[in-house]
């Protein structure tokens, strides 16, 4: 419990960055996934990782999910 009071005295200045970061890499992701005429793997699957993995489901997809044209 104690961590936790502690991470919310993380100052804000610290955290928006972070959450900004987060924020366009996600929409950045989604819209090639969904522009993307294949993908490696299902696309649906992709959606999901993008969606529910903080950060690393973006980072994720641009690695192994994009397909070479």
């Amino acid at each position: 419990m104690q961590e936790l009071i502690d991470m919310l005295n993380i100052p804000l200045g610290v955290i928006l960055p972070i959450i900004a970061i987060e924020l366009i890499l996600l929409i950045m992701a989604l819209v090639d996934c969904i522009r993307a005429e294949q993908t490696n793997g299902p696309k649906w699957l992709w959606i999901l990782v993008i969606v529910l993995i903080e950060i690393l489901g973006p980072v994720f997809y641009f690695v192994f999910g994009r397909k070479n044209r």
